[in-house]
């Protein structure tokens, strides 16, 4: 999606391609992705408080995410528009692989990653 990305394994290059690659993506895996990871963080609210504020980061980048995809159809400077969504959810990914699941695994017992793990499971 992101301007001057490299091709990468046939995913399309074409504007109006990636637009529509984007919106199938968006809705095909990323609203249910974003609704299995909220469940599971919200099974680690309260741990600390610090973990508290980087869920509440991550819920309102999820929420910036659903409007910016949404969106893509809509937007008349197309090549803008999916740039910023690209870059706003690499940005996401980065934060959740870089903060957010090392702060979990450093801030929950060994039986709430047992129930997490579980729940990823049922997947």
């Amino acid at each position: 999606m992101q301007k001057d990305a490299p091709a990468y394994k046939g995913l399309p290059t074409g504007l109006e391609e990636k637009a529509a690659y984007a919106s199938n993506f968006y809705e095909e895996d990323l609203v249910t992705h974003f609704a299995e990871e909220e469940k599971i963080l919200k099974m680690v609210v309260g741990i600390q408080p610090a973990l508290d504020v980087l869920i509440e980061a991550i819920f309102n980048e999820h929420q910036e995410l659903h409007s910016l995809f949404k969106l893509i159809n809509e937007n008349p400077d197309l090549a803008v528009h999916l740039n910023e969504t690209g870059k706003k959810l690499e940005d996401h990914v980065r934060k959740e692989e870089r903060e957010l699941f090392p702060m979990i695994q450093e801030s929950c017992t060994e039986e709430m990653m047992i129930a997490i793990d579980k729940s990823l499971s049922a997947k």
